[in-house]
């Protein structure tokens, strides 16, 4: 791969010499602009404004535009000698964990490529550290007239470099959502969780760009003299008035294509915080069986009233049977002391 920007990766101390290549490729298929009249060529020629020719692509150099219009020439050299030392090197200035990295801020990808055999054990180390810590460097690198933010990450046993936008590069999604209040029911979530399942995964790999091969279709056919392939007809569209009908429409629809059965079950519900509710005149399920404990505990308390009253009756009983025959005692001892008194007056 043909590398597109030479220098170092700055790791405390250690320098490693790499070379920065594309990472991904464009399959896209791109056309020339002609003239619809005759089919002829339509290109763009570069023309020097003062001499009113066209110049070569070694003729020309880079200029700034200041505010008055004046342009002010800037060179290679001018740029590779800046002031900051991202210049030619990708500095690295911190370690972090990949979640930490928005998906928004990222931007193209690069292969850091080591560049030859003495960096050979550095490049090694800083990869196996990568991979030890579960975590990503970022780092800070000059590439294409400006200072840039990266993120290297290990990919295989090379390691990949993700260009960054700076954090104030990525808007914020300030009236995007619905400004509107909307309720979303238990059943609606169901089935949209019952069409996820449905869909499943898929192995990227396994797609592939249907719009590429269908202009290659139409491109193959104009050169044989055939005429192209008629389009599908779109899909029957309109407006969703029935969320609930068009999300198990939906769920059929997918697992027809999967070969399954195209039965849309029942989904259990999810849980809720809420007490039951009666339907229909009768009491639920739960409802009965708290009904029913509460019958229990109305009995059981019924019951500890009954026997508390029992107790409380017995108690009181002993209690007076105690007192009578202490009253007794007290009479017959009251009678035996007055006959004593009498017979010693006797006895006088």
């Amino acid at each position: 791969m043909r590398s597109i920007w030479n220098g170092a990766i700055s790791f405390g101390l250690v320098s490693i010499p790499i070379k920065l290549v594309n990472a991904t490729e464009s399959h896209s298929i791109s056309f020339r602009q002609i003239h619809t009249e005759d089919g002829g060529r339509i290109r763009y020629r570069k023309v020097c404004e003062l001499e009113d020719r066209e110049v070569t692509q070694a003729e020309i150099g880079k200029g700034y535009e200041d505010a008055d219009g004046t342009i002010i020439p800037i060179t290679d050299e001018d740029l590779a000698h800046l002031p900051i030392p991202t210049a030619k090197t990708i500095e690295i200035v911190a370690f972090v964990p990949g979640d930490r990295i928005d998906p928004l801020q990222m931007d193209a990808a690069y292969y850091l490529q080591a560049g030859g055999a003495p960096a050979a054990k550095p490049y090694t180390l800083l990869r196996e550290a990568l991979k030890r810590s579960n975590k990503v460097a970022i780092a800070k690198y000059a590439l294409r007239g400006r200072e840039r933010l990266g993120m290297l990450r290990v990919v295989g046993d090379a390691i990949a470099m993700h260009g960054l936008l700076w954090p104030d590069e990525v808007r914020a999604p300030e009236g995007v959502a619905p400004d509107t209040s909307v309720t979303v029911r238990d059943k609606e979530l169901d089935l949209a969780d019952a069409l996820m399942d449905t869909l499943g995964e898929v192995d990227l790999d396994d797609l592939h760009d249907e719009y590429r091969e269908a202009v290659e279709e139409v491109v193959a056919a104009k050169a044989a003299g055939e005429t192209p392939p008629e389009a599908p007809a779109p899909a029957a569209g309109g407006k969703v008035l029935d969320l609930m009908a068009a999300l198990e429409k939906s769920v059929r629809a997918a697992k027809e294509s999967r070969g399954e059965p195209a039965e849309v079950r029942s989904i259990p519900q999810r849980k809720s915080a809420t007490a039951p509710k009666e339907t229909g005149g009768k009491k639920s399920t739960a409802a009965k069986k708290t009904a029913a404990s509460a019958s229990t505990k109305k009995s059981t308390a019924k019951s500890a009233q009954a026997k508390k009253t029992t107790a409380s009756k017995s108690a009181a009983s002993t209690k007076s049977t105690a007192s009578t025959k202490s009253t007794a005692k007290k009479t017959a001892t009251k009678k035996t002391a007055a006959k004593k008194a009498t017979a010693r007056k006797r006895s006088a």
